[in-house]
């Protein structure tokens, strides 16, 4: 079964200034919808709204029913924010589980953690210990995944194996995906959106990316 994700009728202001208000997205599962837009221009904060963690006026629905506040539906939608949010004295062991995931199959596809399984976060390097959040919540049990910024502090190498392991995951979850890191982004999605000036558009060509003054191909 394909399941959907919507949002639209949002209407968020700071201090005056209008940060969204055309807004529209859809995600569906077996896909991933790439997100683009200049820093500043509320793609955290679209994030932070559909998940329901950033109050406005807003209509967010799964499947065509209203959750203004997904992120209390167990199964229903996982975040990645760019700022770490797993307690660094926490061991992989504890980590992968509490998420419920199987630690040899992370480091059959991450050989670089092989005989890591009881080392603390703490005792990795900052792109280390963002690849072990962005793979928990990729792997974790929900219908959608919102990433933002996943492939920061990450090695080339990394980042394509990161590109992989969404390829693969897409058959069991849709994504929503923004990174600074643009291209990596076009690779990846069946759909892209590119949010300018409060407003999103679906780009139906990659050269509509470089059209609505995003970046130059």
């Amino acid at each position: 079964m394909i399941h959907k994700l919507e949002a639209d009728g949002i209407q968020l202001v700071f201090d005056g200034r209008k940060i969204l208000s055309g807004i529209y997205i859809k995600c569906e599962t077996g896909k991933i919808t790439g997100l683009l837009g200049r820093n500043g221009e509320g793609k955290t904060c679209l994030m932070q709204v559909i998940y329901g963690s950033l109050s406005c006026e807003k209509s967010i629905r799964f499947d065509n029913v209203s959750q203004p506040k997904a992120f209390a539906q167990p199964g229903l939608i996982s975040y990645l924010p760019q700022f770490n949010f797993i307690p660094r004295r926490l061991s992989l062991k504890r980590i992968f589980s509490d998420f419920g995931l199987d630690y040899a199959v992370f480091e059959k596809k991450f050989p670089e953690f092989v005989s890591r399984y009881r080392s603390p976060l703490n005792n990795l390097s900052g792109g280390e210990r963002r690849l072990v959040e962005l793979y928990v919540i990729v792997k974790s049990r929900s219908q959608f995944a919102m990433l933002d910024e996943p492939f920061t502090h990450l090695n080339p190498l990394q980042i394509e194996k990161v590109k992989e392991l969404l390829e693969e995951e897409k058959s069991n979850k849709g994504f929503i995906v923004t990174d600074h890191m643009f291209r990596h982004i076009m690779d990846i999605s069946t759909n892209l959106y590119v949010l300018a000036n409060g407003r999103t558009q679906l780009t139906k060509q990659r050269e509509e990316v470089e059209m609505f003054g995003y970046a130059r191909l």
